[in-house]
């Protein structure tokens, strides 16, 4: 009971739960249903993970080669690509690894990948890739840079792999606790209305990645696959430098790992279907809520018009 009320206190403060800190205070308590998987839990399962030639997504394809999943890293760039593949090989030999090239920002790239993917038969599919864009920029479709990685892109190879799931399997959005700040926007997607902002951009579309999880969980429930969301806290990624330095020096010491940042993606991707269910929103392996303010909230109608744009805007 104290260690939930401790675990509750962490979350709700923000700074110290997102932290190492907070990592390092919940994960004593992983055992049992919030248990370490098996070392070969994954065996036999395929995984796909995007964005995986570094930081978070790169500590994903470790964590899951280490259980023994075939995973196929989904990136944009060849040399990155296997640059990260042969760096997981290294630090687990025999890993079963595989890059596939694919922008999820480029919807027909998106297309193009989907079928190669589907040949896979994938287990799990995590949704990773992320943009924090300095000004705005468009994809080859015209859409703003973050909407199109962050929702479009994951929601078309979604609806592409969904048939070719295993009936067991999983999906994953990895998305950000900054989305706490943000109510679902769904009239000016494109960020044109006002001055353009990367950080309000990645925290409006990380809300819709969230919203998301649980349309597609309503969606893919009949056949058995299950959908989740999760955020990793702050941790210490090569597109945290690059994109926010000035947050990186400040709480540069308090920053987690990328593997600690990993840690519930991984989780997710093993645990029993009993323990973590579908629809939910978890991080450091425990479900959280997903709004802690009132006016963040949005109505059934709001959900299923970000659905129904989705659909129009991939289709």
């Amino acid at each position: 009971m104290l260690a939930r009320i401790v675990d509750t206190v962490l979350d709700r403060t923000i700074a110290p739960g997102y932290s190492r800190l907070g990592y390092l205070l919940r994960s004593a308590g992983f055992v049992g249903d919030r248990g370490d998987p098996a070392p070969d839990d994954l065996r036999g399962r395929v995984v796909l993970v995007t964005g995986a030639s570094s930081g978070l997504g790169l500590a994903t394809v470790e964590g899951l080669a280490r259980l023994g999943a075939t995973v196929h890293l989904v990136v944009r760039d060849a040399g990155r690509g296997a640059a990260a593949r042969d760096a997981v090989a290294a630090a687990v030999p025999g890993a079963d690894l595989h890059v596939t090239l694919c922008d999820l920002s480029d919807l027909d790239d998106v297309r193009r990948a989907a079928k190669e993917l589907a040949d896979t038969g994938p287990h799990v599919l995590i949704h990773n890739a992320g943009v924090l864009p300095p000004s705005r920029t468009l994809s080859p479709q015209g859409h703003e840079l973050a909407f199109a990685t962050h929702v479009l892109g994951p929601h078309l190879l979604t609806s592409l792999l969904a048939p070719s799931l295993a009936p067991d399997g999983r999906v994953v959005f990895v998305s950000s606790g900054g989305m706490y700040a943000q109510k679902l926007e769904l009239d000016d997607v494109e960020s044109t209305k006002v001055p353009y902002s990367g950080t309000a951009a990645y925290a409006r579309t990380k809300r819709m990645q969230v919203v998301l999880t649980g349309l597609w969980a309503d969606r893919l429930a009949a056949s058995g696959v299950s959908v989740h969301a999760t955020h990793p806290g702050w941790a210490d990624t090569p597109g945290v430098t690059s994109s926010l330095p000035a947050f990186r020096t400040v709480v540069g010491p308090l920053l987690r790992t990328p593997d600690e940042g990993a840690d519930t993606a991984v989780w997710l991707s093993a645990a029993p279907a009993a323990v973590i269910g579908t629809g939910r929103f978890w991080h450091d392996r425990r479900a959280r809520p997903e709004h802690y303010v009132p006016w963040t909230r949005e109505t059934p109608a709001d959900r299923e018009r970000l659905w129904t744009l989705c659909q129009e805007l991939t289709g």
